[in-house]
């Protein structure tokens, strides 16, 4: 099974539970929705009805009893000749009780349609008693780079709770491209989420795909992902990139620029890789345009009863400062507010936005380069430099996720080998993944339960299409998965060994389900690139 459970044993006389035509679902109150989503997968796989029915015995039975574990996601699942009965405190937890359900059916259980009729279902007598190291485990897509359309947000939203993560967090604009409609500003998706070409590669790459790229997700497609990832209990965390990373938004809305230092009429999206210098201006109309872009946005994405549904990440990194060391407008403000130069502007734009979300119910999140100029008490931040930004976050009190991009940054390379498709960063095996640890060793008990948990990110400069995103996040998202949700040991103790004894029946299922993942041996032929130039960097990365 992966992730690991946290208990498992044989159960009773060791004899299992058969599955077939006149099996049940005996749905206790509250537990509605996970014996509907049982019926519409499990089911579909395995071609049996699982109608309503009551009694302990032959069949699936699903209980909420607080008594069952003090965690929201934890649940129980016993298995014997009688029934397979499946135990949480909270909606959630049964829901990954009927995740670890599907597991013991087999690989076919993670089909779309039966392939063999007539067949009965044994699920081995087990115990299990399960529940999540930490409460955010997370995957950040960049739809913005290379535009991921809705059914492949779903389909991932499907994946991610296969293995038990629980938050997605959508970056949804960039430099290359703004993918959220918002009605005041219609301009962001017409002119903003389009651009003339795409570089094919690194940036370094001679070569272009000449046509025009692009997409974006209407209200209602928002609304519709939001729903289908709450019904597998994941929460969406919507990413707004300020005050970098903002060229299609400029060329979209000029007046957003630095219009003292350039042109900003002449700007288009931008179809190359990199850190565009055009960031947005620190001025009045500004912080008005995104105090209704966020506005519209929250509408989207109601803090409701998840747990981490309040979030609204503003991305916050790589925010080049020389426009604004070279604009009048922005050296006033600076003298204005009395900051200390441009780190001191970024840290009030981002306070800024950090009040105003804290003013209606919500909570600010953003990459650590925020930290850089002082952070607002409320705020909390994505580790990605690196161990350090989370270190010196949870010594001051913040909240913090981990994803070191020496770590979990799956757009980083699999293998050293000529055959690796556009190589990008370090070598990050399976097994490098497996012994990510995202609890630093020097935090001491207090700080570290600043660690909400841990995200693996997926940047897709170089994925142009869902064949090249799943062969790049998986299997590795799997160990990923087993990092965040399982209480392992640490990192050189992991029997890595032993997850890849497991993993050769978790391909199975990743067939099933049709993910294109890099095999062990190498990139099939289908899956490589030949003659795309990547951005490899030999050697071990740093540790911190």
């Amino acid at each position: 099974m992966i992730p690991a459970p946290s208990a498992f044993s044989p159960s009773g006389d060791g004899a299992g539970h058969l599955l077939d035509a006149g099996s049940g679902i005996d749905a206790g109150p509250g537990t509605e929705r996970v014996a509907q989503w049982l019926r519409a997968t499990v089911g579909a796989a395995t071609g049996l009805p699982l109608p309503p029915h009551t009694g302990d015995r032959d069949g699936i039975v699903l209980r909420l009893d607080p008594r069952e574990s003090d965690d929201p996601e934890g649940y129980g699942l016993t298995v014997d000749r009688h029934a397979i009965t499946l135990r949480a405190a909270a909606e959630p937890g049964l829901f990954h009780a009927a995740q670890t359900l599907r597991q013991l059916l087999g690989p076919d259980a993670f089909r779309r349609a039966r392939v063999t009729p007539g067949r009965q279902w044994e699920v081995p007598a087990v115990t299990v008693r399960d529940a999540p190291r930490f409460r955010w485990r997370g995957l950040m897509l960049d739809v913005a780079r290379h535009f991921m359309p809705k059914d492949g947000v779903l389909r991932y939203l499907d994946l991610m709770a296969a293995h038990k993560l629980n938050v997605l967090h959508l970056h949804l604009t960039d430099d290359q491209g703004w993918r959220v409609e918002i009605l005041k500003y219609p301009r962001l998706t017409e002119v903003g989420a389009w651009r003339a070409r795409t570089r094919f590669g690194h940036r370094a790459s001679p070569l272009w795909e000449r046509k025009p790229h692009g997409g974006f997700y209407t209200q209602d497609d928002i609304r519709e992902i939001v729903a289908y990832a709450a019904e597998r209990h994941v929460t969406v965390v919507p990413e707004i990139d300020v005050p970098g990373h903002s060229q299609a938004a400029i060329a979209a809305y000029p007046e957003l620029g630095n219009t003292d230092v350039v042109d900003t009429t002449a700007l288009s999206v931008w179809d190359d890789w990199g850190i565009s210098p055009h960031v947005l201006a620190p001025t009045d109309t500004t912080l008005r345009f995104y105090e209704d872009v966020f506005e519209e946005l929250l509408g989207l994405f109601p803090a409701d009863a998840s747990r981490f549904s309040r979030f609204v990440h503003i991305g916050g990194d790589e925010c080049l400062k020389d426009q604004w060391a070279a604009s009048p407008t922005a050296q006033a403000r600076i003298r204005d507010l009395g900051l200390d130069g441009e780190d001191g502007l970024q840290a009030w734009f981002v306070g800024h936005f950090d009040t105003w979300l804290t003013a209606r119910g919500r909570r600010l999140i953003g990459w650590d380069e925020i930290l850089e100029g002082g952070l607002a008490k409320g705020a909390a931040v994505s580790s990605w430099r690196g161990y350090a930004g989370g270190v010196a976050a949870a010594r001051a009190g913040h909240d913090v996720v981990m994803c070191p991009e020496q770590y979990v940054y799956l757009d980083h390379r699999q293998d050293a080998g000529a055959q690796e498709p556009v190589p990008i960063g370090y070598v990050r095996t399976l097994e490098d993944v497996y012994r990510f640890e995202p609890v630093p060793p020097e935090l001491t008990p207090e700080e570290a339960a600043h660690v909400l948990g841990a995200q693996a990110n997926v940047w897709t400069e170089v994925m142009e299409d869902h064949a090249r995103v799943d062969y790049q996040a998986f299997p590795r998202l799997a160990a990923f998965a087993e990092v965040a949700w399982s209480r392992l040991p640490a990192p050189e103790q992991r029997d890595f060994a032993g997850f890849e004894e497991r993993m050769a029946e978790h391909y199975r299922r990743l067939d099933a389900l049709g993910v294109g993942y890099r095999p062990p041996s190498g990139p099939r032929p289908w899956q490589r690139r030949p003659g795309v130039p990547g951005r490899p960097i030999e050697g071990s990365p740093p540790n911190r």
